[in-house]
């Protein structure tokens, strides 16, 4: 069972188990309204007959004056009728408690029949979904790896092709494509490895400054040719920092590409990063369209879209980028506003400042001393 799964059950269990709480509430509350509103009424149909035996008592009264029944005689005949009305009215409110402690009892039998069905029907849809999700993490396992298998094959003949008989760039654009189908394959089997919490990342001490630009070089050529000029600000150089470099690098990848997606020609992306309190403070601000107020949170859920048939990717990209940085026990968040640009912001925990050696390729160099960027 995956971590992820596990902790959604317990969520849904938790609120099960709170609903049934104000289920349990609610039904009390009925109950007593019902009960309450049945002795209102039974309570005004006595006085009404009260009002009535009171008022029928008078008019005897007054055509007896000269009867020859005498006031005692009478008296005891009102009296015996009293308590014989007293007798039926105790006779039928204690049958009125009885059959409102047995619908009580016939409830309270019931309700716990009927939550321990939904408990079973809901741990049997559980078992399937689990079987359902094995069998697809299987599926995706042996098609992701057959699929690379094949585009390694495309990228290879395509690479044997001399460059002089590409004149359309056909050549070009047979490795971008396979590049991008090879990036969502991985994707894919990420958000795999993700819901089975099998996603595993490796920390070593490393320079996050030449992490950073490390990937703007890659993205230059794509940024310079939409006429987006792409920027570095950091002061602290070098920057030693513990993260797994290949997930680190698949961060700010996605981050940059979505900023290049959505960043209009003239604009302007900036990679910030500094060190605060324990951790290591990023940026990647870019001067877009923006984000609406209500879908900040939205857009690290997965297959988010900022438009209902926008096919620039299939949403996986910042979800998997909020787990990876999540694993680095970090968070992540966007600050935006439609029209106004976008600061996508994420942390990762430094302790302490790390000393002044820098781990690469399994050995050790020393790091020259921080200075100001000029």
């Amino acid at each position: 069972m995956s971590s992820t799964i596990s902790a959604e059950r317990e969520k849904t269990d938790e609120s099960l188990r709170l609903e049934r709480q104000k289920t349990d509430q609610a039904l009390r509350e009925k109950q007593a309204a019902v009960d309450a509103t049945a002795d209102h009424t039974v309570e005004e149909a006595r006085v009404v007959a009260d009002a009535a035996i009171a008022t029928a008592r008078v008019t005897v009264d007054e055509l007896l004056k000269d009867g020859a029944e005498q006031p005692a005689s009478i008296a005891e005949h009102r009296a015996a009728e009293d308590e014989a009305l007293e007798t039926v009215r105790a006779a039928a409110a204690e049958a009125l408690l009885k059959q409102r402690a047995e619908d009580v009892r016939v409830l309270a039998a019931l309700l716990p029949l009927e939550r321990r069905k939904t408990d079973r029907q809901l741990l049997t849809e559980r078992a399937r979904a689990d079987e359902a999700v094995a069998h697809r993490d299987d599926f995706l396992g042996i098609v992701s790896h057959d699929l690379r298998d094949l585009l390694s094959g495309i990228l290879l003949s395509t690479s044997m092709l001399p460059d002089s008989a590409d004149e359309n760039g056909t050549k070009q654009r047979i490795q971008r494509y396979a590049a991008r189908m090879n990036r969502l394959i991985g994707d894919l089997v990420d958000v795999a490895a993700i819901d089975a919490g099998q996603l595993t990342i490796q920390p070593t001490v490393g320079d996050w400054v030449a992490l950073v630009e490390e990937v703007t070089t890659l993205f230059q050529p794509t940024a310079a040719a939409q006429g987006v000029a792409l920027e570095i600000s950091i002061l602290e150089k070098p920057l030693a920092v513990r993260f797994d470099h290949g997930r680190m690098l698949q961060v700010l990848a996605n981050l940059l590409a979505n900023s290049v997606k959505f960043t209009p020609r003239g604009g302007t992306i900036r990679v910030e990063a500094e060190r605060g309190a324990g951790e290591l403070r990023c940026a990647v601000h870019d001067t877009g369209s923006g984000i609406p107020t209500e879908m900040l949170e939205a857009i690290f859920q997965r297959f988010w879209q900022v438009q209902a048939n926008d096919r620039r990717g299939v949403g996986l990209g910042l979800y998997i980028t909020r787990c990876i940085v999540e694993a680095h026990g970090g968070r992540i968040w966007a600050e935006s506003s439609r029209g106004a640009g976008s600061t996508l912001r994420f942390t990762l925990p430094t302790p302490e400042p790390l000393p002044g050696l820098l781990i690469a390729n399994g050995g050790e160099r020393a790091l020259t001393p921080a200075r100001p960027r000029v």
